[in-house]
């Protein structure tokens, strides 16, 4: 034996930190020849043959210590060659296979420097399972971040979850541990076997897996899989993509929780390949120009909807492969649908065979409770001043945008991540380096993380769910932003739903709540959110905040929904409010279909979300210069005593104007002058009130004309009959010679006989 004791040892006793130094094929100090070694636990006989036959002899290798470590030396060959083992069990069974130690690293140390530089933009293909060849031979290289372990080893279904099977090695100070174990492929489970830094043993999932066994309480093992095999067709999608600014397109989304939007007549889930025709037809339909899926990566909770990540580079299991998820894109990609994911980089679950303590000490998270642990979820905060944590998270982000083609990224909990106080009294959190409550950390890595993506892939969104007074939330980090696309304007959201639910009698005592929003609109570029957080813990639906019985209750959506969709900003609607779904949402359940079935106001609302899309697609004023001060003037706001308001939405540089009213009493106003900013004949484009929405069908009988009488600061003017708790859209008739901005299409026979609105073109 060569051996020394302690070289044994470490072997035996699986302490050894690079057993590649030890195991594999070694040239002999005295260049006399070579020596072979092989840890293989479950062998009775193992011998060395070359690759190449005739090229060097084969030599037995004899046992040398019972847990199964065999050593040999040859005197034919003066340095190392490619060889095959041939290995014989203790049953009598025998197979051939390459040596994982024979083979080189698949990291380079420009990989590694890069990576604890924080700047190795595509570490998820140098970390985690990547399928290789190495000389000639297919296999699987395995390489994860560990810098406080003692030992770790890769474990699966292809070594009998042994961990001294294949033990890996640590390169250098980079802290990252790697081997390549060949014949193995697509399929294989595996795990990461960690000795952490106090000795414990603990089975850890790969931080970089690409797909994960379904979860169940003991069932947490990531797959090696290649994520790039599907035939991807929407290259004109991305190619338009890359020509358009999001921010002067129109941006309508639809918020959606694949796990219960619709369920099988089984009651199972719609999976990523069963939701493609029928989500794409629905969005269709419906008319709204992106889906926003809620968290897609792997995630053990269910009831956490996916905010509580331990898969960061894996769709969830649940629905399907990473190939189904694709095609999903794919196919709403081909329609003409754009899709936007929930990423969630301000916190993780505690559970430590994920991220939690990784190695035995806080890898991703902080050590100082006051900075690692998030109170109100009981998860674990990510250290944005780790270099290697900013990579894993801005690499990720890059990820998905490659991988899974997602047009958009909305950021989950930003203001978390902002405030070193959130949620946190005082003494319980630890101040920045200047004394302050800014996480330093957290905002030079939303810039980087904006920077990369906006530069790496023109035309995808990042949009931030941020709920303070943040300043520059949606400008160029060049001038001190945080760089976003997008913020939700929480303000607006919560004034707006708070206006709704008043009495319509009291609501003239607050009509600040709907115009106040425009007194800070041009700060940011803004979503105007009603999302699921709106439909949860007690909250009730919707429809359920409305006041009055039921016809006032969908005359009041209505109203809400129009207003959102008319006042300037990008739209996002949770699944189930454009059907007016009665009760709370329900992750467990589906949307309440039958709804439609129930009565004409379901089916109403439903209708009327669509054409309100339709209109808003077709009508550039509605979109082009949300955050533009051209884009929007009010016409009159001090009505509070009537609860009416009005405004204009422009697209400079083109003739495309409409302008919206708003009745929000169940009071019928007739002959009510309000100023216009030109003459002629004005179309009623929309009305909330038309009775194929189940409204009571009062308007203007198709438009109104607008004489030289000043109001209200303009020109024109005209006089009005307004539907109670109404919204209306009128666009100036179109000359001749030119082609209709916003276009009537013929109405069905029901319409002709009962509505007195025109209504706008749906393709």
């Amino acid at each position: 034996m060569i051996l020394s004791p302690d070289e044994l040892r470490s072997l035996t006793e699986l302490k050894h930190r690079s057993p590649h130094e030890l195991l594999g094929m070694h040239r002999l100090g005295d260049g006399s020849g070579v020596v072979a070694r092989v840890f293989l636990s479950y062998a009775a006989k193992v011998s060395v043959h070359p690759v190449r036959s005739g090229s060097h002899p084969a030599f037995e290798l004899q046992r040398i210590h019972e847990s199964g470590l065999f050593e040999g030396v040859t005197t034919a060959a003066k340095d190392v060659y490619s060889y095959e083992l041939a290995v014989t069990d203790t049953h009598g069974r025998t197979h051939q296979t390459r040596d994982p130690y024979s083979f080189l690293p698949t990291l380079g140390e420009q990989d590694l420097f890069l990576f604890g530089k924080g700047d190795e933009r595509r570490i998820y293909d140098k970390l985690g399972a990547q399928l290789r060849t190495m000389d000639g031979v297919a296999g699987v290289s395995f390489a994860v971040w560990a810098p406080n372990a003692q030992r770790v080893s890769v474990v699966g279904d292809f070594n009998g979850w042994d961990g001294r099977r294949h033990a890996m090695r640590l390169l250098g100070a980079s802290g990252v541990w790697e081997i390549f174990v060949p014949g193995i492929g697509d399929g294989a489970h595996y795990k990461f076997e960690i000795r952490d830094l106090h000795g414990h043993i603990k089975l850890n999932t790969d931080p970089f897996g690409f797909f994960f066994e379904v979860p169940a309480p003991t069932k947490n093992a990531a797959i090696v899989w290649n994520n790039r095999k599907f035939n991807w067709t929407d290259d004109a999608w991305l190619k338009s993509r890359r020509e358009t600014n999001p921010l002067r397109a129109p941006v309508s989304i639809y918020e959606l929780h694949i796990g219960s939007w619709r369920k099988t007549s089984g009651a199972e889930s719609l999976g990523y390949r069963d939701l493609a025709a029928p989500l794409v037809e629905y969005l269709k339909r419906m008319g709204f120009t992106h889906v926003e899926f809620m968290p897609l990566a792997e995630h053990a909770f269910y009831p956490s909807w996916g905010y509580q990540v331990t898969g960061f580079f894996a769709p969830t299991s649940r629905y399907g492969t990473p190939e189904d998820l694709q095609h999903l894109v794919n196919e709403l990609h081909n329609a003409g649908i754009g899709v936007i994911v929930d990423w969630v980089p301000a916190h993780f679950p505690r559970d430590t065979w994920a991220l939690a303590q990784f190695d035995g000490t806080a890898l991703f998270e902080h050590e100082d409770p006051r900075k690692g642990a998030h109170q109100d979820w009981g998860t674990l905060i990510f250290n944005y001043g780790r270099h290697e944590v900013r990579n894993f998270l801005i690499a990720n982000a890059l990820f998905w945008c490659e991988r899974f083609h997602i047009d958009g990224l909305r950021v989950d909990a930003v203001a978390s991540m902002l405030y070193l106080d959130y949620s946190r009294k005082e003494g319980e959190w630890v101040p920045n380096q200047y004394g302050g409550r800014e996480n330093l950390e957290a905002i030079e890595f939303f810039r980087a993380f904006n920077h990369l993506v906006h530069t790496e892939f023109p035309g995808v969104m990042t949009i931030a769910e941020e709920s303070t007074a943040w300043p520059q939330v949606t400008r160029p980090p060049y001038i001190g932003g945080l760089g976003f696309s997008l913020k939700w304007n929480m303000g607006w959201m919560h004034d707006t739903l708070t206006y709704f639910k008043h009495e319509p009698v009291h609501r003239k005592f607050h009509q600040n709540d709907l115009t106040f929003a425009m007194l800070y609109h041009y700060h940011e570029n803004f979503t105007l959110p009603l999302s699921h957080d709106e439909v949860v813990h007690g909250k009730g639906s919707l429809l359920g905040r409305m006041p009055g019985d039921d016809w006032q209750k969908f005359a009041n959506l209505r109203a809400l929904i129009a207003y959102q969709w008319l006042f300037p900003g990008k739209k996002l609607l949770f699944m189930g409010c454009e059907l007016g779904q009665s009760s709370e949402w329900n992750a467990n359940s589906q949307v309440d279909w039958w709804l439609l079935d129930a009565g004409p106001y379901h089916r109403g609302l439903q209708q009327f979300v669509a054409d309100l899309n339709h209109l808003y697609r077709n009508a550039p004023c509605l979109w082009q210069a949300d955050f533009e001060t051209e884009g929007f003037q009010w016409i009159d706001v001090t009505d509070n005593e009537n609860s009416v308001l009005s405004f204009v939405r422009r697209a400079p540089g083109t003739d495309c104007e409409v302008v919206v009213i708003l009745n929000l009493t169940p009071v019928v106003r007739h002959n009510y002058r309000l100023g216009l900013p030109r003459g002629g004949y004005w179309l009623e484009a929309l009305n909330s009130d038309a009775s194929i929405y189940g409204g009571g069908n009062i308007g203007n009988l198709g438009g109104v004309t607008a004489a030289g009488i000043p109001t209200h600061g303009q020109a024109y003017s005209a006089e009005f009959t307004l539907p109670p708790l109404g919204v209306m859209v009128f666009c100036p008739e179109p000359k001749p010679s030119a082609a209709p901005a916003l276009a009537p299409v013929p109405e069905t026979k029901k319409a002709k006989k009962q509505s007195k609105t025109k209504l706008i073109d749906r393709p």
